[in-house]
């Protein structure tokens, strides 16, 4: 028989019964549907997060006071420690392997034009913030080391911040009022959107020493630098520094307990981010397999039916000349054929899915964006063929063993 032939019968057999076909299917179009889907807003949200790290730049740290807790414990950042003093700043900028670091304080309080308010987040750092958040103006300038040591009431504003206070007219030469002091609009950032959690768009940043003046602070909130190269070297660096400077006693197990400060970067966060995706894609694969298992057994059970139903006319194939071979390839393509079209329909479903909820989200989260695997299509299709494979031998077996003479009886 030609398997030519072999197709046109095995797609009239599944084409007869529609229904039942479909539902033999289910199993199939929910395993692949799940796999499309969930690979493809996976890829959705790793675009999104890379986008963050770049964001950040590969090279950028970030230093809290706080402590990651003991063995397993969560970590906790603690504001209100005096772990980060100004002197730390300047003792990890001599470091061969940092090459700026930026100290930064927060201002409590809201801004004000006119009768306009706003409650932003008043970030008090030197230039080299910008430069390490990566960060650019649509209008305006950044503050200099001349604000910064005339304690100038400079302010660069964020573009929603801008939005809110101004509504679209110019911001910058305007002053306006942080925290019940007078500052001039310098500069205007250029729109980022979230990053991490985090409106970017909604600070404010004025010169270190001014925000000093201000709020009588004696140490930092928080460290920010950039490493000139790779962030495990330099993260040693600082590490073994501010562990001698505040004379932390390291634990025979290395651990962090003692610690007092938190260290953190954009190359951890895509560390995280590959240790996340590889548990997706293994959750991914068990939810793949039940389902696929699950409609395996569904296509074997309509198989063995199909074979019951169809004996006389496998009986008379035989008669007339059919080897066992023909029998057993025609029952198996059917199988294959099915789970192949119930492939097909969930990569359809999933894709069609994944669609709505990209340009739902998108409503939300503008760097969210539609994405596919093409690979995890590929590989949904052949997980369907070899299911179709696998629970398809045995009724294809069955029904190629049939004896024609007592098959023509079969009744």
């Amino acid at each position: 028989m030609l398997l030519r032939d072999l197709f046109s019968t095995a797609s009239k057999a599944v084409t007869v019964n529609r229904m039942r076909s479909l539902l033999t299917m289910l199993g199939i179009i929910i395993g692949v549907g799940a796999v499309v889907l969930m690979t493809g807003v996976g890829k959705s949200i790793e675009g999104v997060i890379l986008g963050q790290i770049d964001f950040m730049g590969p090279k950028t740290m970030a230093i809290f006071p706080g402590n990651d807790g003991p063995e397993g414990g969560s970590t906790t950042m603690r504001p209100d420690f005096d772990a980060l003093t100004f002197d730390d700043a300047e003792a990890i900028d001599e470091l061969t392997t940092v090459t700026s670091i930026a100290p930064v304080v927060f201002v409590p309080g809201d801004a004000r034009y006119g009768r306009e308010k706003a409650d932003p987040r008043i970030i008090g750092s030197s230039p080299e913030y910008y430069l390490n958040q990566n960060i650019e103006t649509s209008k305006g300038r950044f503050h200099d080391a001349k604000d910064e040591e005339s304690s100038n009431y400079v302010a660069v504003i964020g573009s929603e911040i801008a939005d809110d206070l101004f509504f679209g007219r110019s911001a910058v030469g305007k002053r306006i009022e942080l925290a019940d002091r007078k500052f001039t609009v310098i500069g205007v950032l250029k729109p980022v959107g979230m990053v991490f959690f985090q409106n970017i768009d909604d600070r404010i940043i004025i010169p270190l020493s001014t925000a000093v003046n201000m709020t009588g602070r004696s140490h930092a909130d928080m460290f920010t630098l950039q490493s000139t190269n790779g962030f495990e070297i330099a993260f040693a660096d600082v590490r073994a520094l501010l562990r001698q400077r505040h004379g932390i006693t390291v634990p025979e197990d290395g651990s962090t307990d003692n610690d007092d400060f938190l260290v953190r970067s954009a190359a951890q966060a895509e560390q995280i981010l590959g240790t996340v995706s590889i548990s997706l894609t293994v959750f991914i694969t068990m939810i793949a397999g039940i389902s696929l298992f699950v409609g395996g057994i569904g296509i074997m059970n309509i198989m063995l039916v199909s074979v019951t139903e169809r004996t006389r006319e496998i009986g008379l194939r035989k008669a007339v000349g059919a080897k066992r071979r023909d029998i057993l390839l025609q029952i198996l393509i059917e199988s294959v054929f099915l789970t192949l079209l119930g492939g097909l329909i969930g990569i359809a479903i999933g894709i069609g899915i994944d669609f709505l909820l990209a340009k739902t989200i998108e409503k939300f989260l503008a760097e969210y964006q539609f994405a596919i695997s093409i690979g995890a299509i590929f590989l949904a299709l052949a997980m369907a063929t070899i299911t179709g494979i696998a629970f398809g031998i045995y009724p294809a077996r069955k029904a190629s063993k049939l004896h024609p003479i007592e098959a023509l009886r079969y009744e």
